[in-house]
């Protein structure tokens, strides 16, 4: 596409990951993945709430929603991959970037910024977002490789962010669900920050479950245990499917508990039948697929994605109402399966302060937006600074609601 701000970096366009090697891309998308994998759980990088092995960003993920044709096509998500090459042709970063047309299964609405935008006598589509589509997952968006010439890549990586959103004339960059370094090299390059909350659950080195349950307030404690008797009091018994248990019958099954709650919750479901079995084929030992069992057949499902210390809670279906039976399986469960498995942290997707009385506490999540025109940038600027303060303020008044004991000897 152009010459990065390096004298031998340049930036190109790939409209599919077809035509970037997979060996390439996730030694920018995950380059410490091995060394974290060797680390134990509670490593720097888990503290700081960076999983260094993001299944969402992997070649594999976005090649099994690309070929799926969930994403490219009439889906208004295109891909335009930014790559970075050094003058030997070696790829020292990368970026899943979509020239979008809508702002459907981004899980941060911008709905209003367009509506104002266009009443306006603008613009607003398309946009350039910076994503793993249809996940509310934070991660890394700048994928830069671990070389010398790391910061270079990624400036190389903004400029060229610019310098696209420039030639496809798209009104706006947002890079969703961001971690650092590319916070701060995205801050620096003036994009304006937006701040959200999700609910995310922590290992304390727990041995099981009941030692999670010791850190809760005694009635919370009760309420929990209660909870999980009656969510299977019905004959229901669950399992945990990785890998080769991940046969087509199971995703046929899975596939239509996500297609009843998507249907009713957002009308159309993002992923389809075939997703599911490319993704199984290309990662299956690191999906986590919860299924409830009733009377010899699956009736609920919750599908996971397991990082290097973080189990992803993503999609949630069943054919059955049974009370307590989706926290168990997307909640209660995850928790089970993190402890089990060493894993420092439980990310259950957007929203849901439901999530708060089943031990997971709020965390803000970060998303960086870039806007040409002054005359939105000016009121969204405003708007952001205000909507971070409350949700600052929002965070504090959820965490000391908690259901975690306040004092040593707090029984309450």
């Amino acid at each position: 596409m152009s010459d990065g701000p390096g004298d031998s970096l340049s930036v190109r366009v790939a409209t599919s990951l077809k035509a970037v090697p997979a060996g390439a891309w996730n030694a920018c998308a995950n380059p410490h993945a091995l060394q974290d994998a060797l680390a134990a759980p509670c490593s720097p990088s888990a503290e700081t709430g960076i999983d260094r092995d993001n299944p969402f960003v992997s070649h594999e993920f976005l090649s099994a929603l690309e070929e799926s044709r969930c994403i490219g096509g009439r889906s208004g998500w295109s891909p335009a991959y930014l790559v970075v090459e050094d003058e030997s042709g070696q790829i020292l970063a990368a970026s899943p970037s979509f020239l979008k047309s809508h702002s459907q299964g981004e899980y941060v609405f911008d709905h209003g910024w367009a509506d104002a935008y266009e009443r306006a006598g603008g613009r607003y589509y398309p946009k350039l977002q910076v994503a793993a589509p249809f996940t509310p997952a934070t991660g890394p968006r700048l994928l830069v490789a671990d070389t010398p010439r790391a910061e270079e890549a990624r400036a190389a990586l903004i400029a060229g962010l610019e310098a696209l959103r420039g030639q496809t004339q798209a009104s706006s960059v947002h890079v969703t669900f961001a971690q650092e370094p590319d916070v701060t090299a995205l801050k620096q390059a003036g994009y304006l920050e937006r701040n959200d909350l999700q609910f995310h659950w922590q290992n304390g080195g727990f041995a099981g479950y009941d030692d999670f349950l010791a850190t809760l307030a005694s009635r919370k404690r009760k309420a929990l245990k209660r909870e999980r008797r009656e969510a299977v009091s019905a004959g229901i018994t669950i399992e945990a499917l990785s890998g080769s248990d991940l046969t087509e019958a199971v995703w046929d099954d899975f596939h239509g508990f996500y297609e009843d709650t998507g249907s009713r919750k957002w009308g159309r479901p993002y992923l389809n039948r075939e997703f599911f079995s490319r993704v199984g084929a290309v990662m299956g030992e690191r999906v986590v697929l919860i299924m409830a069992k009733r009377a010899g057949r699956y009736i609920a499902g919750a599908i996971n994605f397991r990082g290097a210390n973080t189990l992803y809670g993503r999609n949630w279906g069943c054919i059955e109402d049974h009370p307590f039976l989706h926290f168990e399986v997307c909640y209660h469960q995850a928790i089970d399966y993190a402890i089990a498995h060493g894993l420092a942290r439980v990310e259950a997707g957007a929203q849901g302060e439901h999530k708060l009385a089943r031990g997971y506490r709020p965390v803000i999540t970060r998303s960086l937006h870039h806007i040409a025109d002054p005359g939105l940038r000016r009121p969204v600027a405003n708007y952001l600074a205000q909507e971070r303060a409350e949700i600052a303020a929002a965070q504090a008044a959820l965490e000391a609601d908690g259901p975690f004991r306040k004092t040593e000897g707090d029984n309450d």
